[in-house]
Order: structure tokens, then sequence, then C-alpha cells
């Protein structure tokens, strides 16, 4: 069985190029994971789990670009494995199109792992027989597992952000919430992009580029202070038409996030992936992380 949640998209989730923003959609994600949860409460035994999980990994792969409609997006929810004290929840995002092969117009496939969580104590907990039987009733089998690749970022030659952490940030435990982490990224990402393009002609900067996977781990809570925290970045991988770059969120020397986002460089006018500019690439390979794939 999948839950179905009909989610409203809002103009403000739009960036420059008229789609939504590739941050937007884990807050999708979350407005359906949670629906999910409260939707079946009372009569399965999800009612802790509404509120009182963390999110451990995300994995998104962006399939199509989602334009803003009056009429909501589909997601479609379900449970793909369930441990001791963690379970594995799949999305997928979607408008039913009769033109489609599939029948639906797929904009993305995600998979989020996740842990019951006592915020009072701040620890993790195991499942309850309750709530594995309620997950098993959405649970369908031979689905991929998540799985977390460890890296860290050498600081060395990386480029840094200071992450400034703001009070809307902030969940109603005080954590900052798993969809801002995103955010984070993205702001590390387009400074690192400003500094790498730095000097380079005007028309360079026609070398758009678009996220089409973003993992993340979350390994520590980030909290709302004054003082920012260290968002580190390196190019990872540079392709023919692609590149990827690792991040990682530090408090001194506790690692507190990591982060791979791939992303793919296209023309504007056509929507069609491209090699980017010459000029660009040696920049981005002169960047790379020692020993990474050129």
């Amino acid at each position: 069985m999948r839950h179905v949640y009909e989610c409203p998209t809002r103009w403000g989730d739009l960036d420059q190029l008229g789609h939504v923003n590739n941050v937007v959609y884990v807050d999708y994600l979350q407005e359906a994971r949670v629906d999910m949860f409260r939707t079946h409460a009372r009569s399965q035994g999800t009612d802790d789990l509404a509120e009182g999980v963390v999110v451990v990994r995300h994995e998104v792969t962006y399939s199509a670009p989602l334009h803003f409609r009056f009429r909501p997006v589909t997601i479609e929810c379900w449970v793909s494995e369930i441990r001791a004290a963690s379970f594995t929840l799949e999305y997928e995002v979607f408008h039913d199109d009769p033109e489609a092969e599939s029948g639906r117009r797929v904009y993305l496939r995600a998979a989020s792992l996740l842990t019951p969580y006592v915020f009072a104590t701040e620890t993790p907990r195991r499942l309850r027989p309750d709530e594995k039987e309620a997950l098993s009733a959405f649970q369908e089998e031979g689905a991929p597992r998540v799985r977390s690749e460890r890296f860290r970022v050498p600081h060395d030659e990386a480029h840094l952000y200071p992450v400034h952490v703001r009070f809307s940030d902030v969940d109603v435990y005080r954590h900052v919430n798993n969809v801002k982490y995103l955010g984070y990224y993205q702001e590390a990402r387009i400074r690192l992009h400003a500094a790498l393009m730095r000097g380079l002609p005007p028309e360079t900067g026609q070398a758009a580029n678009a996220v089409v996977r973003t993992e993340v781990d979350y390994l520590a809570p980030i909290l709302l202070r004054p003082e920012p925290y260290d968002c580190w970045s390196r190019i990872h991988r540079v392709g023919e038409r692609s590149m990827t770059i690792d991040s990682e969120i530090c408090d001194g020397d506790a690692l507190l996030s990591r982060a791979r986002v791939v992303s793919v460089f296209f023309d504007p006018a056509t929507g069609r992936s491209v090699p980017p500019p010459d000029d660009y690439r040696e920049r981005l390979v002169a960047a790379l992380s020692p020993g990474s794939p050129g």
C-alpha cells in the first residue's frame, strides 16, 4: 500500500529559471511524510512517528523540472525497509500524464532513512512492535536500501562558507530542520561557483547547471546560536557534462553533516545538457580534490 498526498505548490517555491527549486522538493517530501503518519495515526499506531522521528539520510534524484501549477503535485510514499531502530521511506513526485510512457510525468524519486527519536532526552529509540506493524502495511519488497558513503572534505584547499542559522530555520525541538541543510549546501555551492568564475569572461556565465542528485547525511543536530558553523565544499568529480561537489558542515572539528551533489550543465535556451565552457572546466579540474576522478 502507498500513501498518496496532494501537495500544493507555491509561487515562492520557484527559482530564477521558473522551476521548483531543488531544496523545496525536500520540503514537499517532509509534508507528505508527516501527512502519511498523521492520516493513519489513530488506526495504525503511527502517532509518535508523525513528529517523533529524525532524518538520518536523504537520497534524492531529480528527473524533470516542475513548473508552477494551480493543481497540486502528487506524492506517493511507501516503506522499503524496516529495521530495529530505523526505517526507509521512498517517494515518487509526479503528475498524471497520459502522453507519458508510464502514464505519469515523474519529477523526483527519493528515499529517506528515518529513526524514532525522544526529543526530551535527545536520544534515538527502537521501533515499537505496533509501529513496525503499522509500517509493514506500507512496505514494498525489492526496493534498494539507502546507503551512506563516508567521506571527508579536505579543509586545507576547500571553499569555506559560514553558515548563519536563522531563527526561522529551527523547528519546535530547537534543531535546524532537515530541509534547511539543503539550503545551506546550496548557498555554499553558489559561493564556490562564484569564486571559481571570478575573472572569467561574461559569456562563461551562460554555463547554467541543474542539480540532478543530492545525498545528505545528518550526523548531529545544528542548533540556533550567534556564531556561524563552517561549511566546507570541494569539487569531487568533473565529467564531460556534469560535476560533483562534496560538502560538509562542521562545528570546529566536529562533523555535523555531509552532502554530495551532482549537477549537469545545460543550455538554458534548449534545456539540453552541454559541456561546460573550456575555461571554466579548466578551473573545475584545477580545483579537484587529490585523487578524485577528473
